[in-house]
């Protein structure tokens, strides 16, 4: 083994037991500083030496499938990576920076089957999006920032599906974050052809019950995200908002119809991670959701004041949370995001 690949093993080892979602790469001068991400927070982990670290990015990049001569460009790659508990899919990401390349990995455990009642603070909640999933037709969206749980969710609502019914099943995803069995996973590649437009109209044509679009991204994707769903298909996907009322509003500015809207989307959860304040569970996450639906989604499409006795803000659930010992002063008093 490499002085790099065996560098690599010691550190993703240490990512793992410490249960961190991503791995930032930040060099400086003469050093690179080495941070986890755990529970949302960014922890310095360790500085190495900038020449080891230049050999360690070298080994990533070669191994994901980067062109390790390109320094000018922002690149992206995959590799998997086998323990002999586990198997991780590492997502990587380059950018370059002054006369160097940062880099960060996003750490994707493969066996992990969280279920809808781990996933998520309130059980009433949780209830109302199995209840969304009875559908047949429509579109469910998912929303919030980047590493709040979108991704895990519609795999937790995907499995919960496919559990209590034989559908045919297809995802659109960039890139694939979990394989799931009975379920065919597109790959999207812009560089092979392969756009999220592309592929959803491969899509259709293979007879699908359930679609999956990894992100909406843009008006083209969104137009026919719901174009799908108003032709007999259950439609799940994510957007980034800030919160459910947002999600709304940036449907509508990526020009679609108040019609559209009202006719098939069938809810929108805005998610919020929130680092949990129990001993007997140890150190763990779950999420929050701003819901709209019913009444309340078609008050927000028309731009109308919503009664609050139907929605519940991110900082009714915090409160919510705080009150019911779930959450510490400190994490209700946390920055939103």
């Amino acid at each position: 083994m490499s002085y790099a690949a065996s560098l690599s093993e010691k550190l993703l080892a240490a990512a793992y037991k410490s249960n961190a979602s991503d791995i930032h790469f930040y060099p400086v001068q003469d050093n690179a500083n080495i941070y986890f991400r755990k529970q949302g927070k960014r922890i310095l982990y360790q500085s190495i030496p900038l020449k080891q670290y230049e050999l360690l990015l070298t080994y990533y990049k070669f191994t994901s499938g980067m062109d390790i001569g390109e320094i000018r460009k922002p690149q992206n790659g995959v590799f998997n990576h086998y323990t002999e508990d586990a198997n991780y899919s590492l997502r990587l990401s380059t950018l370059p920076i002054n006369h160097n390349e940062s880099l960060a990995i996003r750490i994707l455990p493969q066996e992990e089957n969280l279920t809808l009642d781990r996933l998520f603070l309130f059980p009433k909640q949780i209830n109302i999006l199995k209840k969304w999933i009875t559908n047949r037709a429509g579109l469910i969206l998912l929303t919030g920032p980047t590493g709040s749980g979108k991704t895990t969710t519609l795999y937790a609502l995907l499995k919960t599906i496919l559990s209590e019914s034989s559908y045919q099943a297809i995802t659109l995803e960039d890139p694939i974050e979990k394989n799931m069995d009975d379920i065919l996973q597109v790959q999207v590649n812009e560089k092979a052809g392969i756009s999220y437009q592309v592929g959803l109209k491969a899509a259709l044509r293979h007879d699908p019950d359930i679609i999956m679009i990894g992100e909406i991204r843009d008006k083209y994707t969104a137009q026919f995200a719901f174009d799908a769903s108003l032709t007999g298909h259950l439609v799940l996907s994510t957007l980034h908002a800030k919160n459910a009322h947002g999600t709304v509003h940036r449907l509508l500015d990526m020009g679609l119809k108040v019609s559209d809207l009202r006719q098939s989307l069938i809810g929108v959860a805005a998610l919020e991670l929130l680092p949990l304040h129990l001993e007997s569970i140890g150190q763990r996450r779950a999420a929050i959701m701003e819901l709209l639906d019913g009444n309340s989604l078609d008050l927000a499409i028309q731009g109308k004041e919503i009664n609050m006795e139907q929605y519940q803000s991110f900082d009714n659930l915090r409160k919510k949370a705080l009150a019911y010992g779930f959450i510490s002063e400190k994490v209700y008093h946390l920055p939103k995001t």
